[in-house]
C-alpha cells in the first residue's frame, strides 16, 4: 500500500515537472534567442547559442521611427499607472455603496453591473468609438484611460463587493460610535481592511492594461504615442522584414514589469485568500 502511493506521488510530480518544463520552453527559447545573432535564430535550434551578443538589446532599445523604447515604455507606464489608479478609486467606492450603504434601486443596479461583464467588448467598440471621436480624445489615451475613474469594470467591482461583504458590520457601528460618516468609514476602515482585494485590482489591472494591445491600435496612431505592444509590433514591420533578434530582446524586457508585479504583491493576494479579509 505504501509503495503505491509512492509511485502515485511519483507519477504525480513527474507529470507536474514535465507540464511545467513544456509551459516554460517558449519563454525560455525566446530569452536565449534574444542573445543570439538575427541571422542564427532559426537556423540554431539549441538552448545554449554558439555566439552571445547584446546586439539585439542596443539596436532594439534605440526603437523604430527615431523613437526610443524609453518612450514606449514610459507611455505604458503612465497608461498603466493612471489606469490602476482609477480603478482602485471608483471599483472601491462602487463596491462600498453595494456592499454597505441603503438606496433605491441598489439591487437593480448591482444586476445591471453585473450584466455589463456578459457583454462582449465586441459590441461596444464601434459606439465607444464614434463617442470618443466626437469628444476628440482619438490618438490620445483619454479613451483608455477615462473610462477607469468611472467604474467600468466590473470584475473588480463585483470581487471587491464580496471582500467587504465578509467583513464584520460591527466594526461600521463602532466608527459610527466615535463620530466616522459614511466617507469616514469608508477611508478609515473598509479600505485598509480590502487591502489584498485592492492588491488584486492592482495586478490584474496593470497586466490587463500593459499587455493591452486591440484598444491602444484602435486609439493611438502617433508612433510617439505607442505604448511596448505597439511598439513590438513595429519590429516585424520595418522594411517588409522582421528583426526578429531585436523583437525578442524587447519582448523579453517588456515581461519584466509584470514579472514584478507578481513578485513584490503575490504575498498580498495569498493573504487575502487565507484571512478572507478578517483581520
Amino acid at each position: 500500500m505504501a509503495n503505491n502511493v509512492r509511485i502515485q506521488k511519483v507519477l504525480l510530480h513527474t507529470l507536474i515537472i514535465a507540464g511545467f518544463i513544456i509551459m516554460l520552453y517558449p519563454v525560455l527559447w525566446m530569452l536565449i534567442s534574444s542573445f543570439k545573432p538575427t541571422e542564427t535564430i532559426l537556423t540554431d535550434n539549441s538552448l545554449w547559442p554558439r555566439n552571445l551578443t547584446l546586439s539585439n538589446y542596443i539596436k532594439g532599445w534605440k526603437g523604430t521611427s527615431g523613437t526610443t523604447f524609453t518612450t514606449f515604455y514610459l507611455n505604458s507606464l503612465l497608461m498603466a499607472g493612471l489606469a490602476v489608479i482609477g480603478n482602485i478609486i471608483s471599483c472601491s467606492l462602487a463596491a462600498y455603496a453595494f456592499a454597505r450603504l441603503e438606496f433605491k434601486g441598489k439591487k437593480v443596479m448591482f444586476a445591471l453591473m453585473l450584466m455589463t461583464m456578459m457583454i462582449p467588448l465586441h459590441v461596444l467598440i464601434v459606439p465607444q468609438y464614434i463617442i470618443f471621436n466626437k469628444l476628440e480624445w482619438v490618438n490620445t489615451i483619454l479613451p483608455i484611460v477615462v473610462p477607469k475613474f468611472f467604474a467600468v469594470e466590473g470584475f473588480f467591482v463585483f470581487l471587491t463587493v464580496q471582500f467587504i461583504r465578509s467583513l464584520p458590520r460591527e466594526l461600521d457601528k463602532a466608527a459610527t460610535v466615535d463620530g466616522c460618516g459614511p466617507i469616514g468609514i469608508y477611508t478609515r476602515i473598509i479600505l485598509p481592511l480590502t487591502t489584498p482585494a485592492i492588491v488584486t485590482t492592482t495586478i490584474f489591472t496593470f497586466i490587463w492594461t500593459w499587455n493591452d494591445f486591440f484598444s491602444q491600435l484602435l486609439y493611438l496612431s502617433s508612433v510617439k504615442k505607442y505604448t511596448v505592444t505597439l511598439a513590438l509590433r513595429m519590429f516585424t514591420d520595418a522594411g517588409g522584414e522582421a528583426a526578429l533578434g531585436s523583437l525578442f530582446a524587447m519582448s523579453v524586457l517588456s515581461i519584466v514589469p509584470v514579472f514584478l508585479m507578481f513578485l513584490f504583491f503575490q504575498r498580498y493576494i495569498v493573504e487575502g485568500i487565507a484571512t478572507s479579509g478578517i483581520k
